[in-house]
């Protein structure tokens, strides 16, 4: 049986506990991707957690998004144990106004799980966030990516995001390069 294509939602309050789990998983998985260190958001206490998702949770201004597994039946499952609603998730995206052009939105913190990757969660997560865009009145899309990580940049470009040219130190790391890619929301 073909296992279920995850649902792209946008975080709500009650969602810390596994978004916290999937932060962890983003940092020990890509730790140069993202601008905190594992040990720092590992040590960080809930309620921080809990206050930045009920932000993103609601407003024009700044949105996460989470791709969440759908709830398979144990019968469906032979040999495996069930997966319930409410489990993992295994995707994120994002986004907030660009400090400096209100027309536009800047997508951050992009991941999709190892065992997920190739599955077109990417491009659902940046639907998302293009609607989420689009109805707030920001017709365009920005990203960064670390130069050097093509694989990124070739699935960026497969969803229509363009390099721009413009290259920025990364913001941690002052040995990295980060490129700049766009697109219409």
């Amino acid at each position: 049986m073909e296992t279920p294509t995850p649902t792209v939602r946008r975080v709500q309050p009650a969602d810390a506990a596994r978004m916290r789990a999937l932060r962890l998983e983003m940092l020990a998985d890509s730790p140069l991707a993202f601008l905190e260190r594992l040990a720092d958001a590992a040590a960080r206490p809930h309620h921080e957690y809990a206050e930045r998702i009920a932000r993103a949770s609601t407003g024009s201004l700044l949105a996460q998004f989470v791709a969440e597994p759908a709830a398979e039946p144990a019968a469906d499952r032979p040999g495996r144990s069930e997966r319930r609603a409410g489990g993992q998730f295994v995707a994120h995206a994002g986004a907030h106004v660009a400090a400096d052009d209100p027309a536009t939105t800047v997508l951050f913190a992009i991941y999709v799980s190892p065992a997920w990757r190739g599955q077109k969660l990417l491009a659902g997560l940046i639907d998302a966030v293009a609607d989420w865009s689009r109805a707030a009145g920001r017709p365009e899309l920005l990203l960064e990516v670390v130069v050097g990580n093509d694989r990124a940049v070739r699935a960026y470009q497969r969803l229509g995001f363009v390099d721009t040219g413009v290259r920025l130190p990364h913001p941690t790391l002052p040995t990295l390069t980060e490129l700049q890619m766009r697109r219409r929301a």
